[in-house]
């Protein structure tokens, strides 16, 4: 059988992905970005039989930060191999998960005509438009850890295709057969483990359901879309509610449930995140332009270039409406959007373009305005990219924290076994060490403002954690300013072991000072 022009799409754009994606691959450490040490300790708890628990935190509680989707699906490689090995076939994982989403993206918005008609849109661009978004360096960087977001961005696209698949009008939809069955329940499928990948899921839930609404499909085929991903949410909050005491009050923003971010920032964090939300993109296409008031105007023209493009997509695809709960979610999330933003860079890059064709067709007497934004785009990304590229700025910061655990991890190896150690990036200590290990810096919001504990309530939190020893792994770390509290209120109850160039120390905690 022939593949059609649609599929060859899909297929060359996965395929170039994957190239660059196994060419950009790194060794760094696991645990340099904090959450893929969480994710491969999660994943190595249910490998060696302890359950879905936190290994490296001192009694292993049960893990509600992190839905399992991700870490069962790391669990085989952190069962059979070593954390080297691991890391490594989980980070080809992510290269293949981000090239299937990204051929998938691809050959829809072909298939789909999301961006307009041709031939005023040529069959390439749809293409050539996700490659370029799917080997942006901070994507790259991105899926060159053990992150989420490559999964996640798979099942997304499966859950939109499905649901545009689904006839426009509910009386061609048949119930007892064929696609009008299938294509519900597989919405529904993709959306309820999107749900167990990524708890902001909940946004494609919303608006694929908005979207099949408008369309004025039948309740049971919205039923088929909404139910799995309810029955994945019940399931998940149940494990949640029983377990999240488990988890100490002091590390409720890293481990505890995520309504713990919301319930002490409240909906304070909207006025700082709104403005902020397309700062990430506008980075990637004018990050290189000195002058600020022609930044601005760029900027703002280009936003509301993007506010027309997700009204046009919102027509043609559910990704439009599920983009818009996605940005509401992230407007109250207390902390920045950028690594949001990268999980479905794609589809905004498409949802951009597709505002420029559509300026484009509909007024003539704005074309030249329309190339020049285009060309100002195109360029600044083209030059980002070629500096990243020379850079290699997708791994540069791993490569960074690597080298230094790579100097300290002997020292820590050392420990007594029942050693408790305060540390950054405890996760990564406890992965290569099998020391148990806790967070050193604690923060909490109260409303907008980012609070740390006084030095009377960190020394409570170390010692009912049972920490031996604390590591202060970079002098120039928020570490290092709330460990000087600490040996400033109780100077006798830290003994310098050892220490590293450049300001690091590792300490032992005396008991009963």
């Amino acid at each position: 059988m022939a593949l059609t022009s649609e599929v060859k799409a899909g297929l060359a754009t996965a395929a170039a992905t994957l190239a660059v994606g196994i060419l950009t691959l790194n060794q760094a450490l696991v645990g340099v970005f904090y959450d893929d040490g969480l994710y491969a300790g999660l994943a190595t708890a249910l490998a060696t039989g302890h359950g879905y628990v936190h290994p490296n935190l001192p009694g292993m509680p049960g893990a509600v930060h992190y839905p399992p989707l991700y870490p069962a699906l790391l669990t085989p490689f952190f069962g059979v191999l070593s954390v080297h090995g691991a890391a490594i076939a989980g980070k080809v994982l992510n290269a293949l998960l981000n090239a299937g989403a990204a051929g998938l993206i691809a050959w829809h918005a072909t298939k789909t005509q999301v961006l307009g008609p041709p031939p005023a849109v040529p069959r390439w661009v749809p293409s050539a438009l996700v490659f370029a978004a799917a080997i942006a360096i901070p994507v790259l960087a991105t899926q060159g850890v053990l992150f989420a977001e490559p999964l996640f961005s798979v099942l997304l696209v499966i859950a939109i295709v499905a649901a545009d698949s689904l006839p426009a009008s509910p009386l061609s939809t048949s119930w007892r057969g064929g696609q009008g069955v299938r294509s519900p329940w597989l919405a529904g499928a993709a959306c309820a483990l999107a749900l167990l990948t990524r708890s902001i899921a909940i946004a494609l839930i919303a608006g694929i359901a908005c979207f099949l609404l408008l369309r004025r499909m039948s309740r049971r085929v919205i039923a088929a879309v909404v139910l799995p991903g309810l029955a994945a949410a019940v399931i998940w909050g149940l494990w949640v509610v029983t377990h999240a005491r488990q988890i100490d009050p002091e590390l409720a923003l890293g481990y505890g449930t995520y309504f713990a971010h919301v319930s002490q920032a409240g909906l304070s964090a909207v006025v700082v995140n709104v403005p902020d939300m397309s700062r990430p993109l506008e980075a990637l296409a004018f990050g290189w332009i000195p002058l600020r008031w022609l930044y601005a105007i760029l900027a703002t023209v280009s936003l509301a270039v993007g506010l027309y493009g997700l009204w046009l997509v919102s027509r043609r695809s559910a990704i439009g409406l599920s983009l818009l709960f996605y940005f509401v979610i992230l407007a109250i999330w207390p902390h920045p959007p950028d690594r949001f933003l990268w999980a479905v860079l794609p589809w905004l890059v498409l949802m951009w373009a597709a505002a420029l064709f559509e300026l484009w067709r509909r007024w003539p007497r704005v074309r030249i305005p329309v190339a020049v934004l285009a060309a100002f785009v195109a360029g600044g990304y083209l030059q980002y990219e070629y500096r990243g590229s020379r850079g290699h700025w997708w791994d540069a910061q791993a490569r960074a924290i690597s080298a230094n655990f790579t100097e300290l991890l002997p020292v820590i190896q050392n420990l007594p076994d029942s050693a408790v150690v305060a540390t950054d990036d405890e996760a990564l200590v406890w992965l290569y060490s099998r020391r148990r290990a806790v967070p050193l810096y604690l923060e909490s919001f109260r409303g907008r403002e980012l609070i740390r504990p006084t030095p009377i309530e960190h020394r409570a939190y170390l010692d009912r954690m049972g920490v031996t020893h604390i590591l202060l792994a970079s002098a120039t770390s928020p570490s290092a300013l709330e460990l000087r509290g600490l040996i400033g209120a109780y100077p006798s109850s830290f003994t310098a072991i050892y220490r590293w160039p450049d300001g690091r120390w590792l300490f032992a905690m005396n008991r009963g000072q």
